[in-house]
């Protein structure tokens, strides 16, 4: 395939990222299988990212994260200086056939602000699509600019001038699911785990008001704002609640958390998050929010490890109900269906994971949907 695509990953973490990075870890596992199918890769990161490309863009050294929740009025030209070093890669080239971006907001407003004579567009939405009402609700992207949606419930909310840019639907991947169906069995232990960052959204207080109530151990595994570490938030002292997701944890977390039946253990990544979720009854998903995607919850799956999770969001997309996890509109249900996560077969989480969670798949549908966006204007689209 003849093809040249600007990945925008963003300024806030490097990609691949060091450990937690939602955003960040798509990018990592999508790059690599477009290059297996001919794509050519300008990507647009910050400088200290090491995923093999074609070509690198870069604004910033390192990742931004660190700043990603600090006033307004302090992080507002972070991801402006990135965009604005994409677009003046792309008015100094004629070689890029289609920009693939990620980066909220910003990016998707600086695409279609570009024109006619800039490149295609297709922007991935990886967030909750009510937070920019009046930048989603008055999208106006021409016939150059299109989105996608990381789960079809995601689309299902969005606004109508949204909708009408909408190219469809790609569900995430993850590299744990090639071959999980020949994966040998795991040996599992008594704790649930929750794997995410910790904020409201995540519900990581319910679930350890859960796991106190019920009694099942559980392991709170994911950064707090941008400390990774219990003993990097523990340095950081009093400066650090100005960050709300801190806030959030030494309110309604932390008194839940004792070191033993509750523990917070901080940001896991490699073969420590695969141990960590393979060896769990169960990964706990006690959601207050319509989750879009779920990339921990495919990892989950591609582990052997069955869903445990309030009906939100895209979870009924990725979980069958009785097969790979147990769903529930009741949040004071979840502790009950923890233990009963036990009578699911890790093979069939495993299975399901092989057959549609890999990154082949996702690579192949993102290829698809680029020729879509690249199609004449006269053309119409087809949404998936």
């Amino acid at each position: 395939m003849s093809l040249t695509v600007l990945m925008n990953a963003g300024p806030w973490l490097s990609v691949p990222p060091p450990g937690y990075g939602g955003i960040e870890n798509v990018v990592a596992t999508l790059v690599p299988e477009l290059r297996k199918l001919g794509v050519r890769v300008v990507l647009a990161s910050v400088e200290s990212s090491t995923l093999p490309v074609d070509e690198k863009i870069s604004v910033f050294p390192d990742g931004q994260f660190h700043a990603l929740q600090r006033p307004y009025n302090q992080v507002c030209g972070v991801s402006q200086a990135h965009l604005n070093g994409v677009v003046r890669a792309l008015h100094g080239r004629d070689d890029i056939d289609l920009v693939h971006d990620h980066v909220e907001a910003v990016g998707l407003a600086t695409l279609a602000a570009m024109g006619p004579d800039a490149p295609p567009a297709l922007h991935t939405l990886h967030w909750d699509l009510a937070k920019h009402p009046e930048l989603y609700g008055n999208l106006d992207g021409g016939d150059r600019v299109r989105v996608n949606g990381v789960s079809a419930s995601q689309l299902a909310r969005a606004p109508r001038a949204l909708q009408e840019h909408s190219v469809g639907h790609v569900h995430l991947s993850t590299p744990l699911a090639v071959g999980a169906d020949r994966r040998p069995a795991v040996r599992k232990g008594e704790h649930v785990v929750i794997l995410g960052r910790i904020n409201p959204g995540k519900g990581q207080d319910l679930g350890a008001r859960l796991a106190r109530k019920v009694g099942f151990p559980l392991v709170l595994a994911g950064p707090v704002g941008p400390y990774h570490r219990p003993e990097d938030l523990a340095a950081a002292g009093d400066e650090a609640r100005q960050n709300p997701d801190v806030r959030f944890f030494y309110d309604q977390v932390a008194p839940h958390v004792d070191g033993d039946l509750v523990r917070w253990v901080g940001t896991v990544a490699g073969q420590e998050r695969d141990d960590v979720v393979a060896t769990a009854r169960a990964s706990l998903f006690p959601l207050r929010w319509e989750e879009p995607g779920g990339t921990a919850v495919v990892e989950s799956l591609a582990l052997g490890t069955p869903v445990v999770a309030t009906a939100r969001g895209c979870l009924p997309e990725l979980i069958e109900h009785g097969r790979t996890g147990l769903l529930t509109t009741d949040e004071e249900e979840l502790g009950d269906l923890v233990l009963a996560a036990g009578l699911l077969g890790e093979g069939e989480c495993r299975r399901e994971a092989a057959a549609r969670f890999t990154p082949e798949l996702m690579a192949q549908r993102y290829v698809d949907l680029y020729e879509q966006v690249r199609q004449p204007a006269a053309r119409p689209l087809q949404l998936a």
